[in-house]
């Protein structure tokens, strides 16, 4: 008995061992990832002395504008934030994966330091994505591989502005970095949901400020960028009901189904809800229509919207009741609150 007991200690260790050893050289990967990006990344003030393209320096300085604007109008502190510049030479050079039970809405979770338990793992090799991908397929997960545009580390170092994100219009510019300010300003941790949506909200918001602020009610910039935003918000809102019917067919499924069964079940209803996507009236149709035709969505991809986006009504009628409207003040609430929430 004590030879056994022993033995179950000794492999137990082992797999301690193993297991933290994995964990380890992921962190590593990822730092070394981390790292390479800060090391080669320019001041922005060095940049903008080079000969570059002047679209490229607009985008450069709307960004600084972008983050005085969040600073002084939103009450966000941006100092030291977004200073330098990283070129991807218009790769993607990181990847968010996510994983889900195939017959029920629950994400894994991977728990690191600082940030605490969260549903997604980067990777700035996407080989290395893939290949814990396929591990979670093996194991019957629906999974999911994003690019990543850009990311917050809390103000623990100095994040770079992506020379992609360069290209996006002036609405969709400010809305991403105020969202990435938004988090190394109030960060609940273990709390993923809470912090996605809180930020996106908040993105979204300031945006629609910034640019009343810096180009008018009337101007050409801000009607673009709401008639893009009303698409993104009929899409996202056909999405979270997609959770909502999905949360309901599978609590119908019961022991007696059988797992191909379930499998039919799942992917009758999915092709249903690309068929309605396929019928609704966008602004722009070219960016939704048509996405789904190689392959269905599957549980990571709705779940993508429970975490940035399900919680974002509930935040505007926060906004629009208790503080009247000022966004400003509602972000005050939140970064003196965050703590206690």
């Amino acid at each position: 008995m004590k030879k056994n007991l022993k033995w179950l200690i000794l492999v137990v260790g082992v797999l301690f061992v193993v297991s933290e050893a994995q964990f380890i050289s992921y962190l590593l990967m990822q730092g070394q990832g981390q790292l390479e990006v800060l090391w080669n990344a320019r001041p922005v003030d060095e940049v903008l002395k080079d000969s570059i393209d002047q679209k490229l320096r607009e985008k450069l300085l709307l960004v600084e504008e972008v983050k005085a604007f969040a600073k002084e109008d939103l009450g966000l502190d941006s100092e030291g934030l977004y200073t330098t510049v990283y070129d991807q030479n218009g790769e993607d050079i990181l990847w968010n994966l996510t994983a889900c039970d195939p017959f029920a809405l629950q994400s894994i979770e991977w728990s690191f330091p600082i940030v605490g338990n969260v549903s997604y793992k980067g990777f700035f090799d996407l080989e290395k994505a893939k290949y814990e991908e396929q591990k979670l397929k093996e194991k019957g997960y629906d999974t999911r591989i994003r690019p990543v545009n850009a990311w917050s580390t809390l103000g623990w170092f100095q994040d770079p502005i992506l020379s992609n994100n360069l290209e996006r219009s002036e609405g969709r510019l400010a809305e991403l970095f105020i969202h990435e300010i938004t988090h190394a300003n109030i960060f609940l941790k273990d709390s993923l949901t809470f912090n996605e949506n809180l930020a996106s909200f908040i993105g979204e918001q300031g945006a629609l400020q910034f640019l009343t602020n810096k180009y008018g009610q009337e101007s050409t910039l801000l009607d673009d960028y709401k008639a893009s935003e009303n698409d993104t918000q009929s899409f996202v809102k056909h999405c979270l009901n997609g959770v909502s019917d999905l949360k309901i067919l599978y609590t119908s499924f019961n022991e007696n189904m059988s797992f191909s069964e379930k499998v039919k079940s799942k992917e009758m209803y999915m092709k249903k809800w690309v068929e309605t996507l396929d019928s609704m009236p966008f602004n722009n149709p070219k960016i939704y229509i048509g996405r789904f035709e190689e392959k269905l969505p599957n549980n990571a991809f709705f779940m993508a919207f429970e975490r940035y986006d399900s919680k974002k009504e509930s935040f505007d009628l926060q906004l629009q009741g208790e503080f009247e409207g000022d966004l400003k003040a509602f972000i005050k609430y939140y970064v003196k609150n965050s703590d206690g929430l």
